[in-house]
């Protein structure tokens, strides 16, 4: 209510009821207007009548919510079911405009705000995660895969003659196929083995540079985010060879924003060489419904070309989830859980030390990759040859998800091309694993819940099991 609506009160109702009323309300507009000035996540997560109250003052100013509107276009904001309205808090027009998903909507002023503010708090939350210097981004309604795509494309433009992108080798679907969806030839550096990580072969990737040709490479497609035992790619050496062959860098950091290692080394990179746009996961970093992601970058009008590629309108969906997911949290409640989350890694780490020691296997030594953790598998992979996709069946069907199982030698065929060894980053990985996470939001009794179930299916694993034609594996 305004100022005049209140003083209409105070004739119905006690005056001092009504000021007291009005000045709990104004302590909520006080927060609202500090966001819309600052443009950065408050320190502590608001509450959620003040949440629903700057998401009601929003969408009453989109076309679609204005009481005498006259909609008479083929996209005027228009739903059938109130259900649906209600799920979208009657934001419906999404964001952007047929030019440019970052553009400013003459219908829906709200729904424009919600966007711009939504990227000037990620943006926020970008820095104070690591990356001090990233001077833009936005959020696209695309998962990883695509928002990579998209970055290639873009890039097209700028290097007409290119045709190849160079690509240290990670077994992940998606961030293969967006080089093939985008039209252009990955070019697979195998990593070297290194104790018992895998890391980047930089001589391979400069050699590869020189042999087809700096103007011929869109650019070079490097990881941070992965499962071990391959470890975040050298990003500064990547990048130093990028600014020196003048060659673009797209950084693929799907769930790097949750660790601090990550994000240093996006830093490092673009201050000693070339990144040219890292891009990341809403869901894995925000723990919101999947959908999203981030584009950024360093480079202020890059960020922006890359924004005008995208064709036509976009959703506000994803746009929506992390901005009330971040308000919520506030700066501080963010940052808890960025250090919960290392600290979750210490205590999953030793469990499972102590567990694989129990039936004579090891934990890999993995010091560079600070999400993933791997788990020989080599008596269960020794004693038969089924036994270790079992276990990751017979995890599944105990309620265990995001562990997975990595065999010897799985083959598999991607968009036409062949990988050995298949999910394990390399051709001949010394043996089995299993890989766990420690990912944000994860408590200690979700680890340990996963190393009692561990537990006993690793102790019926060992046991003698008996095939279809009841003979010994």
């Amino acid at each position: 209510m305004n100022r005049e609506s209140f003083a209409a009160g105070e004739r119905l109702v006690t005056p001092a009821y009504v000021r007291q009323g009005r000045e709990a309300r104004r302590s909520h507009e006080h927060l609202i207007r500090l966001l819309l000035e600052k443009g950065k996540c408050p320190e502590d997560g608001w509450d959620e009548s003040t949440l629903e109250l700057f998401l009601h003052e929003l969408a009453i100013m989109d076309s679609n919510n204005f009481l005498g509107n006259c909609g008479v276009g083929e996209r005027e904001g228009r739903v059938a079911s109130a259900l649906v309205a209600r799920r979208h808090y009657r934001f419906i027009h999404g964001i952007g405009r047929s030019g440019d998903i970052s553009a400013v909507q003459p219908k829906a002023a709200g729904s424009s705000l919600l966007n711009k503010i939504t990227n000037s708090l990620v943006l926020d939350i970008i820095k104070l995660a690591g990356v001090h210097t990233v001077t833009n981004c936005f959020v696209v309604p695309m998962a990883t895969g695509m928002s990579l795509t998209l970055c290639f494309l873009t890039l097209r433009h700028k290097r007409p003659k290119a045709k190849y992108i160079i690509w240290p080798r990670i077994d992940q679907k998606s961030c293969f196929k967006s080089m093939i969806t985008a039209g252009f030839e990955p070019v697979v550096i195998e990593n070297v083995l290194e104790g018992d990580e895998l890391r980047t072969d930089l001589k391979a990737v400069e050699a590869k540079v020189q042999e087809l040709g700096p103007d011929y490479i869109l650019c070079v497609h490097s990881t941070t985010s992965c499962f071990a035992p391959r470890v975040p790619d050298r990003l500064e050496e990547l990048a130093v060879i990028c600014a020196n062959y003048d060659i673009p860098h797209v950084v693929n950091n799907a769930y790097g924003v949750q660790s601090s290692k990550c994000m240093h080394l996006i830093q490092q990179g673009a201050r000693v060489g070339r990144i040219d746009a890292f891009v990341q996961s809403l869901d894995k970093n925000f723990m919101v419904p999947v959908g999203g992601a981030i584009i950024a970058g360093f480079n202020d009008s890059f960020i922006q070309e890359i924004s005008k590629m995208y064709p036509g309108r976009a959703s506000a969906s994803p746009s929506l989830d992390v901005l009330i997911t971040l308000l919520s949290l506030g700066s501080n409640g963010y940052k808890k859980l960025l250090k919960e989350r290392k600290e979750m890694f210490s205590y999953l780490s030793n469990r499972l030390k102590k567990l694989s020691e129990a039936y004579n296997e090891r934990l890999l030594h993995t010091p560079h990759n600070p999400i993933s953790l791997a788990v020989t598998l080599k008596t269960l992979d020794e004693h038969c040859d089924k036994a270790v996709t079992q276990l990751g069946s017979m995890l599944f069907t105990r309620q265990v998800s995001g562990a997975r199982v990595v065999p010897l030698g799985s083959v598999q065929t991607v968009s036409g091309y062949t990988f050995k060894g298949f999910m394990s980053h390399t051709n001949n990985y010394p043996c089995a694993y299993l890989n766990a996470a420690s990912a944000i939001g994860m408590k200690t009794q979700d680890v340990d819940l996963f190393i009692k179930r561990l537990d006993k299916c690793l102790k019926t694993s060992k046991k003698p099991t008996i095939d279809n034609n009841d003979k010994p594996c």
